[in-house]
């Protein structure tokens, strides 16, 4: 079972030119990190992954559901770059409405909603009004919101945004502890997101991918005599170079 972008064409308005062309990609097991600058198509492809957008052209599906379906719509968690408060609700409530709207029952979701927000270290913050956290709160907020309904794919638009270092420590502990029952792809424009515990990397410039594969395949483009430490940064810059 995998989530499968097949030939993908869009484009924002029919007179703009296609972000994603006859794209295609499939999603590994395990973490893999979507590496590319801003403007490269990244928030593009985990939109038609997370059905929010739908493609011209080409088919999203995961083990045949296609992205339309509302089986699919369980699967696949979404956490986009921008999380909206709804300031009347709690982060206990918003995190349960986000699980009732992904077809869990009310009870199951108010239920589930302290475990999922015990996960990204935001208990104390449970009664909080979402209007009241902080930007980096409401992120993790966010996330708690795709680890509640027990999705089998998580798919994270520039997660660490807003996070200090602590909390980007505690981020990918959490990724490390949950990649082994979920398939989780995180687009980032920046290469410091590249974990140790990242298994796959992709490369994405100009609306194609220039490199997919292991982490260890990536980190073979590091030019020779790159310092320590700075590895995942060299082969990033050379694949930048080069596409």
């Amino acid at each position: 079972m995998t989530l499968v972008l097949d030939s993908c064409t869009f484009a924002y308005g029919r007179r703009r030119a296609a972000v994603l062309k006859d794209f295609t990609y499939r999603l590994p097991d395990g973490l893999t990190i979507l590496l590319g600058p801003n403007g490269a198509g990244k928030s593009t492809m985990l939109q038609l992954a997370a059905a929010v957008t739908t493609p011209q052209r080409g088919t999203v599906t995961w083990d045949g559901l296609d992205a339309r379906s509302k089986d699919y719509r369980r699967t696949v968690a979404w956490m986009p770059q921008n999380i909206t408060p709804l300031p009347s609700l709690t982060a206990r409530e918003y995190v349960a409405y986000v699980g009732w709207l992904k077809g869990m029952s009310r009870g199951d979701a108010w239920a589930s909603a302290p475990r999922a927000l015990s996960r990204v270290e935001m208990s104390k913050h449970a009664a909080t009004r979402t209007g009241r956290l902080s930007g980096g709160q409401l992120r993790r907020v966010g996330v708690a919101c795709a680890l509640v309904h027990d999705a089998r794919v998580l798919l994270l638009d520039e997660p660490t945004a807003g996070m200090d270092p602590r909390q980007r420590r505690v981020f990918r502990d959490l990724l490390a502890s949950v990649k082994g029952e979920v398939r989780i792809l995180l687009s980032t424009h920046d290469v410091t997101d590249l974990a140790e515990e990242a298994d796959h990397v992709s490369v994405l410039v100009g609306g194609r991918l220039v490199q997919s594969g292991s982490t260890s395949e990536f980190l073979a483009h590091t030019p020779p005599g790159t310092a320590q430490g700075r590895a995942a940064e060299g082969a990033y810059t050379t694949l930048l170079e080069s596409a």
